[in-house]
């Protein structure tokens, strides 16, 4: 269990003393001696219907324009930036490492006019995979937006909870050109100081940024990546020292407001820097038996072409399983990967990569680092992503 966790655990006991005092409170009212009775109030009017949030639909035709769209997009329900990539320690031991920020709108009531209501929520989730650790260090933390303690800005990227934080630095001519994005995370586990040099434009995923997510076009959400990012800084993993690293990178960004159509249950999803400079993004979004509901991918090449994928061009198959030994699930954790005419290979790091933000995100997933193998050669490197595989996703 991380500090994270215990800190988050140690929560039920404020709530235990708080109903002890309610329940002294209420012992000590039965004791006291009856009061005259009071006249009935007189009626007054009921109180206001809350007013819910309207969400921003998601629809095709709408061309992202930079550097807006690297921002935040509060109009939508669910928004992510969502950063991996593998590094190399001075003493060359590979690593994986993933920082997640989410922002969410819930379903409260508009014309709330305290401060305090949760308008915008953020969540953040931070692991490093490590061999030598036989596992994940792993922090999570989660926030209301405001009070200059956690925000999602709009117009560029610029996301933090407390000492954690993703931010883009402007480069040279052009809304998309150059740049970098800086990471931060401090927490007691684990620690991440990294630049990430911007060295391709970003990659527009389904058609010119709109992603289907189901058979109907409603399921769907903006979505484009940032492969190929030249990574340099350092990381600490537990009670260690700070180590400097270099590697490479994959960021995605994507808004929505009904990603998951009521038949699906999760996804699989993996984010590959190509060897040759190419970049490769496939998913699949599953339904409660396990099949294919709907999948799409993009593949760039080292020239900048770009291939779409509609359902018929993705295949998944599981070749290897991993069951954790913590909850019982059990992932495929190694695949055979056909995307178009090509096939892959994809091979964890190491088999326990399984993420437990039961305490924030309310969910169990595996995410972790991979190899991409074609004709038993490695070509690539990036992530893989399985959720609904413990039960099911379920976007708020």
């Amino acid at each position: 269990m991380t500090a994270g966790m215990r800190r988050w655990c140690a929560r039920p006991a404020v709530v235990m003393a708080a109903a002890a005092c309610v329940a002294a409170g209420a012992a000590c009212w039965a004791s006291a001696p009856a009061l005259p009775a009071l006249a009935p109030a007189a009626p007054t009017s009921a109180p206001a219907a809350p007013t819910l949030p309207h969400y921003a639909p998601v629809v095709p035709g709408l061309a992202l324009r930079f550097p807006d769209d690297f921002g935040s997009h509060p109009n939508f329900r669910t928004e992510w930036w969502y950063v991996t990539g593998w590094l190399t320690t001075a003493s060359g031991q590979s690593l994986g490492f993933q920082i997640t920020f989410f922002r969410s709108k819930p379903a409260a009531d508009e014309n709330n006019p305290s401060a305090f209501a949760a308008r915008q929520l953020l969540i953040a989730h931070c692991a490093i995979s490590d061999p030598a650790h036989a596992g994940l260090w792993h922090e999570q933390r989660i926030r209301r937006a405001g009070f200059g303690l956690a925000e999602a800005a709009s117009g560029d990227t610029n996301v933090w909870i407390d000492r954690w934080a993703l931010r883009r630095r402007a480069g040279g001519a052009g809304a998309a050109a150059g740049g970098s994005y800086l990471v931060t995370v401090d927490a007691d586990e684990l620690a991440l100081q990294l630049s990430l040099a911007v060295t391709q434009p970003p990659l527009l995923n389904g058609d010119s940024g709109f992603s289907r997510k189901g058979p109907a076009e409603a399921s769907a959400s903006y979505y484009y990546s940032v492969p190929h990012l030249k990574v340099a800084g350092s990381v600490r993993r537990g009670g260690g020292s700070a180590e400097q690293v270099s590697g490479e990178a994959w960021l995605d960004h994507e808004w929505s407001s009904e990603y998951l159509d009521a038949e699906a249950v999760g996804w699989d999803w993996a984010g590959i820097n190509l060897d040759d400079g190419g970049a490769l993004m496939i998913f699949r979004i599953r339904d409660a038996r396990g099949t294919t509901r709907f999948a799409g991918g993009t593949l760039r090449d080292a020239a900048g072409r770009a291939q779409i994928f509609t359902p018929s061009d993705i295949a998944l198959t599981p070749t290897r399983r991993w069951t954790s030994p913590r909850t019982g699930v059990v992932y495929p954790v190694a695949w055979r990967l056909r995307a178009g005419a090509r096939e892959f290979d994809l091979e964890p790091l190491m088999d326990d990569q399984e993420n437990d933000a039961r305490l924030s995100a309310g969910t169990i997933y595996w995410e972790g680092a991979i190899r991409a193998l074609e004709s038993r050669r490695t070509v690539g490197r990036g992530y893989l992503e399985l959720t609904g595989y413990g039960n099911r996703l379920r976007l708020q």
